[in-house]
């Protein structure tokens, strides 16, 4: 049975996590036929789960640690802690459950809008998304492979400026970067704490190429799980338009793979940067 990317409003839907008392919430998974909890799914999910016990303000951090595969055939419990309530930022720590069994540990950080001294570094200079083909057409080359996977909608529309790691195998040298253009595939809401969830979403599946790209792999062809991940949401991010997606795997050493990530806004805004560790082996 081949993959098929979960839709737009599946993956928004199932952010929404359902409340069951003040502190604790149910996650519902996006199944697949592995049965797979995708990483930066779950991760956005806790991140929601906080931000619903931070009313008020919004997320500007989250660091996660992924600690146990789980079911995703089945919900998730998460349980928010109140950790700190502050003048501007609050903290909350998350912990994934199924069962007795821990699957994830978040602590996220919360801030109210305060008026203060703001800079960033500017976005590199990138070909504009319009000039460049969907991914879809730009691996209609290997359609035929894995079921058609490469060629499959997805729940965000992605250009990529450097080859992506299907492509990345058949060139002579990887790229030294992994950088591309995304956006939803259709409009979403304009809501300050779903963006930095999706966001969230995104950079747990897309922030990984920069190290499969590095392996001379894919997603399909080597087992790969996030160990950890960590965000910190600079901007709001505008989910209306193309978002810019810098990455690169400085390291890969004892079968893990390292990879930071720098988000713009099609403004030039630095709206977000990541952080991610994955393991590679036989899970």
């Amino acid at each position: 049975m081949s993959y098929r990317f979960p839709a737009l409003a599946d993956v928004i839907a199932t952010l929404k996590v359902e409340p069951l008392t003040e502190h604790r919430f149910r996650a519902t998974q996006l199944d697949n036929p592995a049965h797979h909890i995708v990483g930066g799914h779950i991760a956005g999910q806790a991140l929601m789960a906080a931000a619903l016990t931070a009313p008020g303000r919004v997320p500007h951090s989250a660091h996660t640690y992924y600690v146990r595969a789980g079911d995703a055939s089945r919900p998730v419990e998460l349980r928010v802690a109140v950790i700190r309530d502050g003048g501007t930022l609050a903290t909350r720590q998350v912990t994934a459950h199924q069962d007795d069994t821990i699957l994830l540990e978040t602590l996220a950080s919360f801030s109210t809008d305060i008026d203060a001294f703001d800079y960033h570094r500017p976005p590199p200079d990138v070909p504009d998304p319009d000039t460049l083909p969907p991914v879809q057409q730009q691996l209609a080359g290997y359609a035929d492979e894995h079921g058609g996977v490469w060629t499959h909608p997805r729940p965000f529309e992605l250009r990529y400026i450097d080859a992506p790691p299907r492509l990345a195998q058949d060139l002579p040298d990887p790229p030294p970067r992994t950088r591309l253009w995304w956006r939803p595939s259709e409009p979403v809401p304009n809501d300050p704490v779903l963006a930095p969830c999706l966001l969230t979403y995104l950079s747990g599946v897309t922030m990984l190429e920069s190290a499969l790209v590095a392996r001379r792999a894919t997603q399909v062809s080597t087992f790969n799980a996030l160990i950890d991940h960590a965000l910190w949401f600079q901007r709001p991010v505008d989910l209306s338009d193309w978002v810019l997606s810098d990455q690169s795997s400085p390291s890969g050493t004892g079968g893990r793979g390292l990879v930071n990530a720098t988000m713009y806004n099609r403004s030039g805004h630095l709206v977000c940067t990541a952080t991610q560790e994955l393991y590679f082996g036989r899970g």
